[in-house]
């Protein structure tokens, strides 16, 4: 099993930044891909990057969200920048087993509990 702990989230203005991290533990040795997904209220579930050989993002935070890992210390990070109104949502971590970056939840076996990002206009 793998535990996946989300952390950094937070109330901030239109147009700040936060850091959001996901500290993996467990049988980390077993999972490749890594991704952050966000859910709105009243919204379905939805895909925002993804880490492996490659990354990659959503249309929405292109440009905006950086994703990294840091396979030392098992823990990955969500740079946001230029945060809007529209970004609020409960941002979960999660990783597969898969060998290559993905965009489907479907693709990822371990989920955290979701930290809190709120964004005010």
């Amino acid at each position: 099993q793998v535990q996946l702990v989300e952390s950094g989230g937070g109330l901030v203005q239109a147009g700040d930044s936060l850091r959001l991290s996901c500290a993996a533990s467990g049988r980390t040795f077993s999972v490749y891909v890594m991704g952050w997904f966000r859910q709105a209220p009243g919204k379905e579930r939805e895909f925002v990057a993804t880490i492996r050989w490659n990354v990659y993002y959503a249309d929405a935070v292109k440009g905006r969200f950086t994703i990294s890992r840091d396979n030392a210390k098992s823990t990955m990070y969500l740079d946001m920048n230029s945060l809007k109104p529209e970004d609020t949502a409960v941002y979960y971590c999660a990783a597969g087993r898969r060998d290559y970056y993905s965009t489907r939840s479907s693709d990822y076996d371990y989920w955290g509990q979701g930290t809190q990002v709120t964004v005010s206009s």
